[in-house]
């Protein structure tokens, strides 16, 4: 039997081992793991690719999003526009400044329906938060224009799409702050946590330098109450290492879609189309299908492992009971999240792995 892993780290760390190695003794043996040149380094690479002024490297993609909220002065009394069908540190984030969040439904692409978001704006929003899941960005050109004519942040959660383009511009530069992940799981990922924030804003930036340090100026002197999210020397020298194999690792993600693209049945499962305007990276490959739950299982006899981004939206969720949702409040991603599942896409996969995945589905997929 065929054996499709959804992850491969294991093989990552085969390819890298020899390269990696010196770069990890470098840092050890120089006795400097918090701050200095290889953030510097990591920070002025990132930048470049995703084609902002500034980037300033933290230690997770949630802090991202919590330092971008501080430092744009969204906090208590505010509302910050955000779908339901995130990871819970969109919303998270969103919660934890002491701001409101206000979900807006999706598209059938999973991402944000820019034509719900002004029935929902009050004279409390501050902000409006896309999140470009599955490595597939939201309508940023439609997105962006609400909020010029509201005088309003975007600010972009861009934790699973580091290389993604909107009509030529890439994830991270297209709001006032981009908010990225590297987490292991992530087509950029660190042996570890790690994030990063992307500006053109110096204000902003050296804001959020001071925030994720304590607020410190110097060693003894605080100029605001700050919090620690430092990313370590050693997760930034991985991560430009791994930066400069990221192109690879896209090509052969969108290789694999393409595969994909061409081989499932639109008739059985749904996959949004890449259009035009659109450069995916394909952080995850996901189809929508009617019987999901038995589908997945009948894969696993299989030996093709998959997941599910995510089973319960978060207005759903426990933490969530405060802001009074209700069951049916957004349709699609209620409907999306009964439907959705995700197929092995990593970099590591064969043509043949990625045919073996689809025709399995074609095969086992129920019309729906």
């Amino acid at each position: 039997m065929n054996k499709v892993p959804y992850i491969n780290l294991s093989a990552q760390w085969e390819a890298e081992r020899i390269e990696l190695l010196p770069l990890i003794e470098k840092v050890l043996s120089s006795g400097s793991y918090v701050g200095g040149e290889s953030i510097d380094r990591f920070e002025t690479a990132v930048a470049e690719y995703c084609g902002t002024r500034f980037a300033v490297a933290l230690n997770s993609g949630t802090d991202a999003l919590v330092c971008a909220l501080h430092a744009l002065g969204i906090g208590k009394g505010d509302e910050v526009i955000t779908p339901p069908n995130s990871f819970i540190a969109s919303t998270a984030a969103i919660a934890h400044t002491g701001a409101t969040p206000v979900f807006v439904d999706v598209k059938r692409d999973q991402n944000l329906d820019p034509s719900l978001i002004e029935a929902v704006l009050t004279d409390k929003t501050r902000a409006i938060m896309p999140v470009h899941l599955t490595g597939r960005l939201a309508d940023m050109s439609a997105i962006n224009a609400i909020a010029m004519r509201h005088n309003l942040y975007v600010i972009e959660d861009a934790a699973q799409s580091i290389g993604s383009k909107w009509n030529g511009q890439t994830s991270g530069s297209l709001g006032a702050i981009g908010c990225f992940s590297a987490h292991p799981l992530k087509n950029l990922n660190a042996c570890g946590d790690g994030g990063f924030v992307t500006t053109d804003d110096e204000d902003l930036a050296s804001q959020i330098r001071l925030f994720r340090n304590h607020g410190l100026v110097d060693r003894n002197n605080v100029e605001q109450f700050g919090m620690v999210s430092r990313m370590d020397a050693l997760q930034a020298e991985i991560l430009t290492y791994r930066l400069g194999r990221l192109p690879a690792v896209i090509e052969a993600r969108r290789r694999n879609a393409r595969i994909y693209h061409e081989t499932l049945d639109p008739e059985l499962v749904y996959f949004p189309p890449e259009r035009d305007c659109e450069f995916n990276t394909y952080h995850t490959f996901v189809i929508q299908t009617e019987r999901r739950d038995e589908l997945r299982q009948d894969l696993r006899s299989r030996g093709i492992e998959t997941a599910i981004h995510y089973p319960v939206p978060i207005h759903l969720q426990p933490a969530a009971s405060g802001l009074k949702y209700n069951e049916g409040d957004f349709p699609a991603t209620e409907r999306q999240a009964r439907r959705i599942l995700t197929l092995p896409v990593n970099q590591f996969l064969a043509e043949g792995d990625i045919r073996y995945v689809a025709e399995s589905v074609n095969e086992l997929a129920v019309k729906g």
